[in-house]
C-alpha cells in the first residue's frame, strides 16, 4: 500500500452530506495527501458504507477506520466489512478498530471494565473465521496508547493508530511493536502563528479528550501532570497535543513523529469555531509545499 507519509484525520467526513464528502475527499487527493481517516461514534454515519462512497469516487487515497468500534458489530461482521472493501479496492482501505471509551460504551449496553481482554477476545473471533473470507485481507490496526494495547498491536494485529499524542509517544510504540508493524499516529495541526488564538484552537480540540482516562493517563506516562490538564489545559500540553504555526512548523512536527517511527502521520486540521471541512481543506492546501506533496 503506497500512501506515502501523510494522511488526513478528519471528524467531519462521514458526517457532512455525501456530496460534499466527496469533494472534501477528491480535493484532499489531488492535493497530494495518501490517506484519509475517518471516526466512529453514535453520531456518524457508518464508516464502511461512507469508506465503500469515497473510494468509488477517487482513484488512489486509502480510506481508513479511525476507528471503527468494536462494541458497535460482532467480530464477523467487522471482518466481513473490512475484506469487502480490501476486495473491491485493492491496497486503499485501513481498518482501524478500536475498544472506545467507558462512557460511550455504556450508553450502547456494554461493558467496559475490562476493554484489553475484549479486545483480545474480538480479535481472536476475527482471526477464527479467516478462512472463510478468502479475499485480501486490509490491515488491521488498533486504537492503542499504552504498552498492553500496544504489544496486542504487535501480536494480534498489523500495527497501531494511537489518537491524540505527541511524538514521545511515538517513540515508545515504536520501541513496543518493533520494526514491520506499521505505526500511524494522528497529529492535530492549526496553521495559525498568533499564539492565544492557536492555543485557544487547542483547548477547544482538548476539551473533551480530557475527559476521558484513556488519554489523560497516557499523557500521565509522558510527563504531564495535573497542572498540565487544568483550566483547559496549560500551553505546554496544548503546544504538545497541537502543532501550530507556519506550514514549515507543522511540518516539522510532522517530520518529528517520522523521525520517531512512525510511517504515516494523519493530520487533523482544527478550526477556531470546532470542526470546519472547508477550512481544513484550506489549511491542507497551505501545508502541501512544506510537506512535499
Amino acid at each position: 500500500m503506497d500512501t506515502g507519509h501523510v494522511g488526513v484525520w478528519h471528524p467531519l467526513i462521514n458526517k457532512v452530506p455525501a456530496e460534499t464528502a466527496r469533494q472534501a475527499a477528491r480535493r484532499m487527493e489531488e492535493l497530494g495527501y495518501g490517506s484519509l481517516w475517518m471516526p466512529e461514534s453514535a453520531s456518524t454515519k457508518d464508516p464502511f458504507a461512507m469508506a465503500a462512497v469515497l473510494l468509488a469516487e477517487t482513484s488512489r487515497i486509502a480510506l481508513g477506520t479511525g476507528i471503527a468500534n468494536l462494541w458497535a458489530r460482532d467480530a464477523i461482521s467487522m471482518a466481513a466489512s473490512g475484506v469487502t472493501l480490501s476486495d473491491a479496492y485493492p491496497d486503499r482501505f485501513l481498518l482501524g478498530i478500536g475498544v472506545s471509551h467507558g462512557p460511550v460504551v455504556g450508553r450502547r449496553g456494554h461493558d467496559y471494565t475490562k476493554p484489553l481482554t475484549a479486545t483480545r477476545a474480538y480479535l481472536e473471533k476475527m482471526d477464527s473465521v479467516a478462512g472463510d473470507f478468502p479475499y485480501t485481507k486490509p490491515p488491521r490496526l488498533l486504537a492503542a496508547l499504552r504498552p498492553k494495547m500496544l504489544e496486542l498491536s504487535r501480536d494480534q494485529a498489523d500495527g497501531a493508530h494511537p489518537y491524540f499524542v505527541p511524538p514521545e509517544h511515538t517513540v515508545q510504540a515504536r520501541a513496543i511493536l518493533g520494526p514491520d508493524r506499521l505505526l500511524i499516529p494522528e497529529q492535530a495541526v492549526v496553521v495559525e502563528s498568533d499564539p492565544a488564538t492557536a492555543r485557544a484552537t487547542a483547548r477547544t480540540h482538548m476539551s473533551l479528550y480530557l475527559r476521558l482516562p484513556n488519554y489523560v493517563n497516557n499523557l500521565r506516562t509522558l510527563g504531564f501532570t495535573d497542572e498540565d490538564f487544568a483550566d483547559g489545559g496549560s500551553d505546554r500540553l496544548a503546544d504538545a497535543i497541537v502543532a501550530w504555526g507556519s506550514p514549515e512548523t507543522v511540518a516539522k512536527r510532522v517530520r518529528a513523529h517520522l523521525d520517531a517511527g512512525a510511517d504515516h502521520v494523519a493530520l487533523q486540521p482544527l478550526s477556531a469555531g470546532g470542526p470546519d471541512l472547508a477550512d481544513a481543506l484550506t489549511q491542507l492546501e497551505s501545508l502541501t509545499t512544506a510537506l512535499g506533496l
